[in-house]
């Protein structure tokens, strides 16, 4: 039985701001980086964005490093 602790979109992991292992929120994001309307629909990447749920830090770190 899944109980309210068992989310999935939340992990266990260092935190620089706290300097612990804290709650973070967890999510992927297609992100366009192109400003030019022409190449926009070429350039989505995907993103890991995670939130420290103790904090409220955010880093996002870009998936697909070609």
């Amino acid at each position: 039985m899944v109980t309210p602790e068992d989310r999935f979109d939340r992990v266990r992991e260092y935190c620089t701001q706290c300097n612990l292992d804290t709650q973070h929120r967890v999510s992927i994001q297609i992100r366009s980086e192109s400003e030019r309307g022409t190449n926009r629909a070429f350039s989505r990447e995907p993103y890991r964005l995670s939130e420290c749920q103790q904090c409220g830090t955010q880093e996002r770190q870009r998936m697909n490093q070609a």
